[in-house]
């Protein structure tokens, strides 16, 4: 029986009574894989939403697809992207713009997706990128922002990189979705980028993702394997081995005697001309 995708309606009902699972996906292969492994949501980048055949591929995955800040323009611009991303069908959209401009998104019904704790775009206020709330001060800050996102109207939060007491206090004193990036088991949903999972990541894998895979090795074999068989291609071609036998077209040997006879007496006679 095919998995019905959820609604923000479902999300909020089972808040506290089970655990989401979320995951980055950047490719097709990715996405299908979300799909067919039972994966409840993903984020994804804009122009994949945007494409007819993503709900061909993932018709049941609640999708949330997301752009880095300060390439989201004005909040007219916000809001012209999220009318074209719930139109295309996505399920929210990630927006971690300022709250007046979730207020505003909320004000039109497009549910939100905000963030809180390490926010990689604004990480130089907390400074860097380390976990936040490690302290009395900076977890009331975390737990200010939620309460603020929740009046802007915001279905819910990413929580990156907190100390999972905090994502766990917080989660029971709001209504918002809690969406744990390396917060713990507090929030309604666990979420991991599919380049760290899969192995691919080959740059800084952060402390909270968790590797199941080593894809990049594989990748790296099969490459590997693309050198090899195009180098015996060009022996065999050097060689004089390619092409031969089954790969080229046979005829019968009097249609090619014929053939050249032909060809020659042609060639005569304009010679002769």
């Amino acid at each position: 029986m095919p998995r019905k995708r959820p609604t923000i309606a479902d999300l909020r009902a089972n808040k506290g009574k089970r655990q989401y699972t979320m995951m980055r996906v950047e490719n097709w292969e990715e996405l299908a894989a979300a799909e067919d492994s039972g994966i409840d949501m993903v984020s994804v980048p804009p122009e994949m939403i945007i494409e007819k055949r993503f709900r061909d591929v993932a018709p049941s995955l609640f999708a949330v697809p997301g752009k880095p800040l300060y390439e989201m323009g004005t909040s007219d611009d916000i809001l012209r992207w999220a009318f074209q991303m719930v139109n295309a069908g996505a399920d929210a959209v990630y927006c971690a713009a300022s709250f007046s401009v979730v207020r505003r998104l909320a004000d039109e019904a497009v549910p939100v997706i905000g963030h809180v704790g390490l926010i990689p775009s604004k990480c130089t206020w907390t400074g860097g990128f380390k976990a936040v709330g490690k302290t009395a001060g900076q977890a009331m800050q975390v737990w200010e922002m939620c309460k603020r996102y929740e009046e802007a109207g915001a279905f819910g939060v990413e929580i990156e990189v907190v100390p999972p007491e905090v994502t766990a206090a917080i989660s029971a004193r709001t209504s918002l979705f809690m969406v744990s990036m390396g917060g713990g088991k507090g929030g309604d949903c666990q979420y991991l980028f599919a380049c760290d999972v899969l192995g691919t990541n080959t740059g800084h894998v952060p402390r909270h993702s968790k590797q199941y895979a080593n894809l990049a090795r594989e990748f790296a074999r099969i490459q590997e394997m693309r050198v090899q068989a195009f180098k015996s291609w060009v022996g065999e071609v050097h060689s004089g081995a390619w092409p031969d036998g089954p790969y080229i077209v046979s005829a019968p040997k009097e249609e090619m005697d014929a053939f050249k006879a032909g060809l020659a007496k042609e060639i005569s006679v304009k010679q002769r001309n």
